[in-house]
């Protein structure tokens, strides 16, 4: 799809001995570099994905546990075990289509994967985080939690509303230990988003093969795709210890694109 993807060494130092984490959407793509990066610095990983297998293998690698859930499913979100020290809310999906076209269940089914199961999850976290005086949120936004592109008016409003969510949360963690950051990556070496290139070669009249150039990296400095590791790589130092006054923030890692 573009240049070979990137070597990414673990550089930070992190100590998650004795830690648990939650990672949505955990079976593939970010969630699964996140979940392995976890593990590696010592924490028991949960992994959860709607896909249970994909959930399963990913927790056999990180020596943790898998759940299968759907994120839309109020109920099932309210079932995961939350006596965690460290969430990560990762888990997306994308649609494209102009607003008057766009369906209104899609545009809640997104919102109820990004928005409301995040806060569902944080909700339950919160009070075994703030009884051991240490937590650590970071979500996964997007580069759209700060920007917007035509043609994703649900996964835009729905990074937006995670932002303020974890801003939120920050304000009210803070005098309990607890941080919460947004991390906002710009086009990531996934399957969410190579499964966009029809769909936008569709709306914007060019050939697939041009939706990577001209579309996904055109406001980009730096023209690549992110590495889903480098995703892990900044989780990681967002749980560390040089990080702990860092909270409220989002954390663009974007090569230049919200420097426009």
């Amino acid at each position: 799809m573009t240049a070979e993807p990137v070597a990414v060494p673990h550089v930070v130092h992190v100590d998650l001995a004795g830690r648990t984490a939650l990672v949505t959407g955990g079976g593939s793509g970010i969630g699964r570099a996140c979940a392995l990066r976890l593990a590696a610095a010592g924490a028991k990983v949960l992994v959860v994905d709607r896909n249970l297998d994909a959930a399963k293998a990913v927790a056999a690698e990180a020596g943790g546990r898998a759940e299968g859930v759907d994120l839309a499913d109020p109920e099932a979100v309210d079932r995961l075990d939350a006596d965690v020290d460290i969430v990560v809310n990762n888990a997306g999906l994308q649609h494209v289509a102009p607003v008057q076209e766009f369906s209104p269940e899609r545009f809640a089914h997104l919102h109820r994967v990004m928005v409301e199961a995040p806060f569902l999850i944080i909700r339950r976290a919160l009070p075994h985080m703030y009884a051991r005086g240490w937590g650590r949120i970071v979500n996964i936004s997007s580069v759209h939690g700060l920007r917007a592109s035509p043609y994703k008016a649900a996964y835009v409003s729905a990074k937006h509303a995670l932002e303020g969510l974890s801003k939120v949360v920050a304000l009210e963690g803070a005098a309990h230990g607890v941080t919460a950051n947004c991390i906002n990556p710009a086009y990531v070496r996934t399957a969410l988003v190579e499964s966009q290139i029809a769909d936008q070669a569709a709306q914007h009249g060019i050939p697939e093969a041009e939706v990577v150039e001209k579309i996904m990296l055109a406001r980009a400095a730096i023209k690549r795709l992110i590495e889903p590791e480098e995703v892990a790589e900044l989780l990681a130092y967002l749980c560390s210890p040089p990080a702990a006054f860092i909270t409220g923030a989002s954390i663009a890692l974007d090569g230049g694109w919200t420097a426009n």
